[in-house]
């Protein structure tokens, strides 16, 4: 018995680390818990990237509504940009938050890719991102007519989240007007 009580704490950390590797081998990064889904909208007032007074982040745009919290350092933002502009095509209305971002950077970024944009407001402290409770950006959140997070996409949206998205707006937008 003597023997084996060194063997204790090698068989403890053998089978953490199996706990750990099959934990990793089955979770998806991509899916994160939406603290915020069933939420209100966070209440925070941000300043315009066109200058002026801060603004409720849902005063943007009427609901139903996605915003997007992006970057123009951010090399998945500019990949997800096209799938941002076919959501306004689409009439879907959006709101863009510049996370920790210099305006000027902000307004560049904009100019080159395109401007799905309603309205862009800054949260260049990052202080509205921990509201939303983001991990990174992008991350896009569908609200729907009382002010509620409906949804939330972590990452880029493909051309499939894009035709998701647009049937959650079409939706919510159907179920206001009954």
């Amino acid at each position: 018995m003597k023997r084996l009580l060194p063997l204790i704490p090698l068989a403890i950390c053998a089978l953490l680390v199996a706990l750990l590797a099959g934990y990793a081998l089955h979770h998806d990064p991509h899916v994160n818990p939406a603290a915020l889904v069933g939420k209100p909208l966070p209440a925070d007032s941000l300043p315009p990237l066109t200058g002026g007074q801060p603004l409720p982040i849902g005063s943007a745009a009427a609901p139903p509504m996605v915003v997007n919290v992006f970057a123009s350092w951010c090399a998945p933002c500019a990949e997800e940009a096209p799938q941002l502009l076919a959501l306004k095509a689409a009439g879907v209305p959006l709101v863009g938050v510049a996370y920790k971002d210099q305006p000027s950077a902000t307004q560049a970024f904009l100019d080159k890719y395109g401007d799905p944009f309603g309205q862009v407001l800054q949260d260049r402290s990052g202080d509205v991102g921990v509201d939303f409770g983001i991990s990174g950006v992008p991350e896009t959140f569908v609200v729907d007519t009382h002010g509620t997070i409906v949804a939330k996409h972590i990452g880029p949206m493909t051309d499939q989240d894009v035709r998701t998205l647009a049937g959650q707006i079409a939706a919510l937008r159907a179920g206001a007007n009954r």
